[in-house]
């Protein structure tokens, strides 16, 4: 499979270029779903296109029946301005794909042109899941509401993903079975006091030591109620007031965002929130008003098809380069809600640049972040060698 997978290399690398200069952010992306559509156009394969986003839903059909396996490559980029230096740099200001997502859809689309050569091995059909909206859009979702999951006349009996990063060698595949990423929510904490003259703080409510002390109770009362095995993290990353050295503001704005893997441990993250929030507000005699955005669920790796995926990447890539991070990631993930109705894996494969340390060049989200493209070899080659096996 790495020697067909090599073969389509040269064409995928063309493909990604594409997807590269033309970055498209959100739900809604004309220029890439065209270009892959392009792509695939001369393949004997079931287009199904969707209406509340530019979500596609390719099937490729086995010559015999049996299970369905659903492949998923994201599609949408980041609203960030690139910095990289690459001769096929981002030519849409202000947007780059800077999360190898470029990556994943012309590893997905070479799949699907790898396992259309192979279809008369195939038991089952493939389910291709090119989807926008990974980005805080929830992507995944709206494709599951617009029926994704009966695509193909059944409900898939297995999902797998594959995800770049630069914090593992290039090539390498990783990933855990059970929590592989972690549920991500955000809060807003607007506190409303009564603003004033910086040189008389006693006749204002100064909303501004209240937030810092928010801030720090927050963080103390994380490390005091949440179980060390069940771990959680608050970050608040904004805090905005005022816009004079000598002014009290009347308000003070948090930003911030929950992080959790088991549900019982993000509602107790919440729980603190409301908790220091209004009773630090009450003790300034400030009012608070709290926020909260739900965001995309724990990916949970279901432990028999990682057991499966497992066994796969080593026959395909190698004993040497299948491995298992420590820990889980607290990142979010939107195949989350793949996964919370099909018993499947995501993983992460290394794409370190060649002379790069893993994990000391810049990284998914950076402006600067170079991917190896030859490590799309073993993407397209494991997606197909994982719909191969689970369609035998």
């Amino acid at each position: 499979m790495l020697t067909e997978a090599q073969a389509c290399l040269s064409r995928t690398i063309t493909l990604r270029r594409r997807l590269h200069r033309h970055p498209e952010p959100g739900l809604h992306l004309p220029v890439t779903l065209a270009t892959v559509l392009e792509e695939l156009a001369d393949l004997a394969v079931e287009i199904n296109l969707h209406e509340t986003s530019s979500g596609l839903a390719v099937v490729l059909r086995g010559a015999e029946p049996g299970p369905t396996i659903l492949l998923r490559g994201d599609m949408d980029a980041l609203p960030i301005t690139e910095a990289s230096g690459l001769d096929f740099a981002s030519e849409n200001l202000g947007y780059m794909h800077a999360c190898g997502h470029d990556l994943h859809t012309a590893m997905l689309a070479g799949a699907v042109r790898l396992l259309a050569a192979h279809r008369n091995r195939l038991k089952g059909d493939v389910l291709f899941m090119f989807q926008p909206g990974e980005e805080g859009f929830f992507g995944a979702r709206f494709m599951l509401e617009e029926g994704l999951l009966e695509t193909t006349g059944q409900t898939p009996t297995g999902a797998f993903a594959l995800h770049v990063s630069n914090l593992y060698p290039s090539g390498e595949v990783w990933f855990r079975s059970g929590p592989q990423m972690a549920a991500t929510d955000e809060v807003s904490i607007t506190l409303k006091g009564r603003g004033g003259h910086a040189a008389f703080p006693h006749l204002a409510l100064d909303p501004v030591p209240a937030a810092a002390q928010i801030i720090m109770g927050v963080e103390t009362a994380v490390t005091r109620r949440v179980n060390v095995f069940q771990p959680g993290v608050i970050t608040f990353a904004c805090l905005k007031a005022g816009d004079a050295h000598n002014v009290i503001p009347d308000q003070a704005r948090l930003l911030g965002t929950i992080r959790a893997f088991s549900d019982d441990t993000r509602a107790e993250l919440h729980s603190i929130i409301r908790r220091v929030s209004s009773n630090v507000a009450a003790a300034h005699e400030l009012t608070a008003r709290v926020e909260f955005g739900t965001g995309y669920p724990a990916t949970i790796n279901h432990p028999d098809f990682s057991v499966f995926v497992r066994s796969v990447a080593r026959q395909t890539l190698g004993e040497a380069r299948v491995g298992k991070p420590p820990w889980p990631s607290m990142g979010g993930e939107d195949f989350s809600f793949v996964l919370n109705q099909v018993p499947g894996t995501m993983a992460y494969l290394g794409a370190c640049p060649p002379g790069g340390t893993p994990g000391q060049v810049p990284g998914n989200h950076s402006n600067r972040v170079i991917f190896d493209e030859q490590a799309m070899v073993a993407g397209i080659a494991l997606y197909s060698a994982v719909a191969l096996a689970h369609c035998r």
